[in-house]
């Protein structure tokens, strides 16, 4: 799932291990995700939202485009 997460870490500052250690969630898991290997549980999208204080939309693509109905 194509996402701005690496850019919104660096913005911040934050290493993977950094931003990791913030949402409780391995390194790999962090690579994973800016990596688009892997898209994030519904549990884990909201963290990372309220972590960058961002809307899920403005971090992470919409792989189905503006609507699904």
């Amino acid at each position: 799932m194509k996402n701005k997460l690496r850019v919104l870490r660096a913005e911040a500052g934050w290493t993977q291990a950094d931003l990791a250690e913030r949402l409780g969630v391995s390194r790999q898991a962090v690579n994973a995700l800016e990596t688009e290997k892997h898209a994030p549980s519904l549990d884990l999208a909201f963290r990372i939202s309220a972590l960058f204080g961002r809307r899920i939309e403005d971090i992470f693509e919409n792989p189905y485009g503006e609507s699904v109905a």
